[in-house]
């Protein structure tokens, strides 16, 4: 009977330590993992220029944007940091910087801010003006 309970003991100290090294490596999954950008960044070339902070999961890059565009959409294309579906509305941004924030599928959308006051328009008729900041933060429904 003792041998029968050292080999449970054993078996489950071994099952323990499989579990902890099997957490211990596992690698942090989320968002983040598909960005194109992870670190503050400069893009683009043009008269104009932006600041745009992409916000999700705690984390925020910034990019700094130089553009001839007139709108936020234009500057965030130009420099394939945007995309998503057409609508009657204009563009509904689903994917920023690689990361997707699907409202159908995880309940996520891009929220977009201008120097912090949330924007009401959508990014195609978002006028942009030299030395402006705008923040794009997925944001949880």
């Amino acid at each position: 009977m003792t041998r029968t309970i050292k080999r449970s003991a054993a078996l489950a100290l071994v099952l323990a330590l499989m579990l902890s090294l099997a957490a211990c490596g596992a690698k942090a999954e989320g968002l983040w993992a598909n960005a194109t950008y992870t670190e503050d960044t400069e893009l683009g070339e043009g008269a104009t220029t932006i600041t745009v902070e992409v916000t999700a999961e705690d984390k925020t890059v910034t990019f700094t944007i130089h553009t001839d565009g007139t709108t936020l959409r234009q500057a965030l294309e130009e420099n394939s940091l945007i995309a998503g579906d057409e609508s009657d509305y204009g563009l509904y941004v689903k994917t920023v910087d690689g990361m997707t924030a699907d409202y159908d599928a995880d309940g996520l959308y891009w929220a977009f801010y201008k120097s912090g006051e949330y924007l009401m328009t959508g990014v195609d008729t978002t006028e942009i003006a030299d030395g402006e900041q705008y923040e794009l933060v997925c944001t949880a429904a």
